[in-house]
């Protein structure tokens, strides 16, 4: 069960997204609440999985709120303005919906959230692997841009950020390694080190504790060792 607050201090707009939710047998609405404030305290005391965020409120906006928040749970930005989206999505939010929010919209938004919490909600939709295009989205600067899993070399960790080389180019955007690797299908992606993730059709040979992925040789870190080379071999790459 997915667990929700809805924050928004329009009666109306908290109804509607009540009413989307209300048939969902995955999420559970644990509270709506009209302020931030009210938020701030009910998170003290309660865990939530997943926030449906209105900006513009009384005495704290939703994004100050969010911004104040040390470990956030998920949060979808439910808002008549559309200028805040690119602040919101440099705060990595799920999604950003603009009121009115039409319910295929909002459903779409709702599986990102599932696909996201799917380390700690084991029903939930599977990550890439549910998609039926085999792609996933990044935001590179100010544009969403879809890239095919196929497309993909290995990603590379850089702290707060991580860079994506493809067969098309290099793609640097605002994620954790550890997140966007939850989200990619484990039969075609492995983590290999504390700055890799490998696209295991991409490995061209197992050269010690490195693969060798695009004429770029990656280190296998030791904690990562045994299971890296079991599965590489497994594969059918013959080791050196």
């Amino acid at each position: 069960m997915i667990k929700c607050l809805i924050i928004d201090d329009e009666n109306l707009a908290a109804k509607v997204i009540e009413t989307f939710l209300a048939p969902l047998t995955e999420f559970k609405v644990e509270a709506v609440l009209a302020s931030a404030i009210d938020a701030y305290n009910y998170l003290a005391t309660h865990n939530i999985d997943l926030i449906f965020l209105d900006i513009n409120m009384p005495t704290l906006s939703g994004l100050d709120f969010l911004k104040g928040l040390n470990n956030p749970p998920l949060v979808i930005i439910t808002t008549a303005y559309r200028e805040y989206a690119i602040e919101g999505f440099e705060l990595d939010v799920v999604d950003y919906l603009v009121k009115p929010i039409p319910l295929p919209r909002f459903m779409h938004a709702l599986e990102k959230a599932k696909k996201l919490l799917k380390p700690n909600h084991p029903h939930a939709v599977s990550g890439a692997e549910s998609q039926e295009d085999n792609h996933i989205l990044l935001k590179v600067d100010k544009k969403i841009i879809r890239l095919d899993l196929n497309q993909i070399y290995y990603i590379e960790s850089l702290k707060d950020y991580i860079r994506v080389r493809t067969s098309i180019g290099n793609f640097v955007t605002h994620q954790t390694l550890t997140a966007i690797t939850e989200l990619l299908p484990k039969k075609q992606f492995v983590r290999i080190h504390r700055s890799y993730t490998i696209a295991l059709p991409k490995v061209e040979a197992l050269n010690g504790n490195a693969v060798e992925i695009n004429n770029d040789l990656l280190p296998i870190g030791r904690n990562y060792l045994a299971e890296v080379k079991e599965i590489i071999l497994n594969s059918g790459i013959k080791g050196s």
